[in-house]
């Protein structure tokens, strides 16, 4: 006869119910039921500190109480929560909070589209435009580009397993060495501009270039400003586009609003999400020069296009963090901090680290292989600290806390990364389960 403390748990309703696809609540075994600011809180009341913040949707932090306000007034005096694209209030604040605060100063000449509400939705209307405009076909990407999920996007993508999901073949794309690929042996876009040079080659005149300032899921990746412009420069002499995917590193993450800005580039194209509506409402947009808006109506849309709650969030996160460079220039001291922190923590055995990177504030780690690195997030979580890996082998530990994370709480994490880093190395690496 068995008692009930003989039995094994019953398997809870996200196992018996929810599709295999989940990935991140294996990796953080808890059931989440409040947040605020920079912490996560489980339905125990347990706190864990936040270094993802929803892979980079949430760079004001979770229920940022200026957003909240703004959101819950809207709500509560019945504004329009889906629209299409309509003409709405919220849609009008919006681009011209965005018009006068962001694009004007910057002189960014961009018309806005919304292509509805994801990132991968952003990057399917930027080839898609490209291709229209030029007429051709062909998208050059990189060695260790994310761009997305669905099929398009995916094609620009370089991550096997991700590609292989699609389960078809994904054509109409080409992939060169992204900055440092080679580890300069060889002049940067030297086999790139050979192809082109070369009608033999088989590379067909590509319509565009999309490229990540730094490769989030590729394993923090950082490209060069001197990189940056060479590139924009092939693109202007080979009648090319030149489309920035700034869905993860744009919205502030590396200090500037957009990402390119610190090379001085003005991208044909970019894309933008994750925190453009400032509370981890769905929102996407694709910015592009006004001689490229070709589209006709109804060209390319989608039923979540016009997410009127994210547009009121949006308007409130630039009005209240991009009025003044304040938030530029303490990122970019935090930055100086985190740089620090890694550096105590690279070792030449790998058992600590091989090696850091990052700008602004997002951050990574690598490690000899991505075992440990694994172990590194196992042991931060026991200790209260949300970190994922990323990278072509998982060996890159990934730091992205919110851009309004208090000192202690930056130190804070920096201190859980550290003892987490130390348990790993005193410990042999073990194969994460599947």
């Amino acid at each position: 006869m068995t008692t009930l403390t003989d039995t094994a748990p019953a398997p809870s309703v996200f196992e018996t119910v929810e599709s295999e696809v989940r990935s991140y609540c294996r990796a953080w075994p808890v059931v989440f039921e409040q947040a605020r600011g920079s912490r996560l809180y489980d339905e125990h009341g347990r706190p864990f500190l936040d270094f993802f913040a929803g892979a980079g949707s949430l760079n004001y932090g979770h229920n940022n109480p200026v957003l909240k306000r703004a959101l819950l007034d809207y709500l509560a005096g019945d504004g329009v929560t889906h629209g299409l694209d309509m003409s709405t209030t919220a849609k009008r604040d919006f681009l011209e909070a965005f018009r006068s605060t962001i694009l004007e100063p910057r002189a960014l000449p961009y018309k806005v589209m919304f292509p509805g509400p994801t990132g991968t939705n952003a990057v399917e209307a930027a080839l898609k435009l490209a291709r229209k405009v030029t007429g051709r076909e062909t998208v050059v990407s990189f060695t260790n580009a994310f761009h997305g999920m669905s099929l398009g996007s995916l094609a620009v993508t370089g991550n096997a397993a991700k590609r292989a999901g699609a389960g078809v073949p994904l054509h109409h794309a080409a992939h060169m060495p992204y900055d440092n690929y080679l580890g300069g042996q060889v002049p940067d876009f030297l086999w790139f501009e050979r192809l082109l040079e070369d009608p033999s080659s088989g590379l067909d005149h590509p319509a565009a270039v999309i490229v990540e300032t730094v490769q989030g899921e590729g394993g923090v990746n950082v490209a060069r400003a001197e990189w940056l412009r060479k590139l924009a420069d092939l693109c202007r002499r080979r009648d090319m586009l030149l489309i920035v995917d700034d869905i993860q590193m744009g919205c502030g993450r590396t200090g500037d609003f957009f990402s390119f800005e610190e090379a001085g580039i003005t991208p044909d194209i970019v894309t933008l999400s994750k925190s453009i509506s400032g509370y981890g409402l769905p929102m996407a947009l694709c910015l592009f020069r006004p001689e490229l808006d070709l589209w006709q109506p109804g060209e390319h849309n989608g039923t979540f296009r016009g997410n009127n709650p994210a547009f009121v969030t949006a308007t409130a996160a630039i009005d209240a963090y991009w009025s003044d460079g304040t938030l530029r220039e303490r990122t970019l001291a935090r930055a100086d901090r985190v740089e620090h922190a890694l550096a105590d923590l690279c070792g030449d055995d790998g058992r600590t680290a091989v090696d850091y990177r990052g700008r602004g504030l997002v951050w990574g780690l690598e490690f000899a292989d991505g075992e440990r690195a694994q172990a590194v997030c196992r042991r931060a979580f026991e200790l209260g600290l949300l970190l994922e890996t990323s990278g072509p082998r998982d060996e890159v530990v990934k730091l992205l806390p919110p851009l309004t994370a208090t000192d202690d709480e930056l130190d804070e994490g920096l201190g859980i990364l550290a003892r987490s880093v130390r348990h790993a190395a005193e410990r042999p690496a073990v194969r994460a389960a599947a």
